[in-house]
C-alpha cells in the first residue's frame, strides 16, 4: 500500500472540549469513562478505504429518533483533501440508520476551530421497524473517506475558519 498517500491523523479533542460538548447531550454518563474509552479510527483491513468512527457513548434510539453523538474526535488533514462521513452499511442495511445530513463534510481546516475541530455524528434511526435500536460505547457509528478536491483557476479564498460547525454557511 506504498503508492496511497498519507495524509492525515486522527487525535483525541483535549478533555475540556469533550466535555463541553458531551455534558449537555449525555448529562447522565460518566464522562471520564467515555473520553478514556474513546478509539482512534482505523480501518478493518488494508483494501478498506473507510476508517470507522465509534461512540464513546451507550444509547439507544428510537424509529424517527435522532441523536448528536460528539465523537471526541478531530483529524488533521493535508490541505487538498477532506474527510467523507458516511453510514456504515451494514447499519443502513440492518437498521435503516443514516447520518441526519446524508454525508458530512469536515474541511481540513476545521481542525483549527475554537472547538478543535470536534467531529459530531447525527445517526438518525428510520427504521420500518417498530423495535429501538441499543448502541453500546465503542460501537461503529458511520465511517470517513478522505477525498483530495480541486478548486476553480480563478479560485481567491483567503479567509481562515474560525468556528465549527455551521461556521462557513450563510
Amino acid at each position: 500500500m506504498a503508492d496511497i498517500p498519507r495524509i492525515a491523523a486522527f487525535e483525541k479533542v483535549s478533555r475540556a472540549q469533550f466535555d463541553r460538548a458531551a455534558g449537555p447531550l449525555f448529562p447522565q454518563t460518566d464522562l471520564a469513562a467515555a473520553y478514556d474509552g474513546i478509539v482512534l479510527p482505523r480501518r478493518a483491513t488494508a483494501g478498506s478505504s473507510g476508517y470507522d468512527l465509534r461512540t464513546p457513548f451507550a444509547f439507544t434510539l428510537g424509529p424517527g429518533e435522532d441523536i448528536v453523538i460528539p465523537t471526541g474526535l478531530r483529524v488533521a488533514i493535508r490541505p487538498g483533501w477532506w474527510l467523507m462521513l458516511m453510514p456504515r452499511s451494514g447499519l443502513g442495511f440492518r437498521l435503516y440508520t443514516r447520518l441526519a445530513n446524508t454525508v458530512g463534510n469536515i474541511d481540513s481546516d476545521y481542525y483549527g476551530a475554537e472547538n478543535e475541530g470536534h467531529i459530531m455524528v447525527k445517526l438518525r434511526l428510520e427504521t420500518r421497524l417498530d423495535a429501538p435500536a441499543r448502541f453500546e460505547a465503542g460501537a461503529a457509528v458511520c465511517q470517513g473517506v478522505f477525498v483530495p478536491y480541486g478548486i476553480t483557476t480563478d479560485d481567491d479564498a483567503s479567509e481562515l475558519r474560525v468556528g465549527g460547525f455551521g461556521s462557513t454557511g450563510e
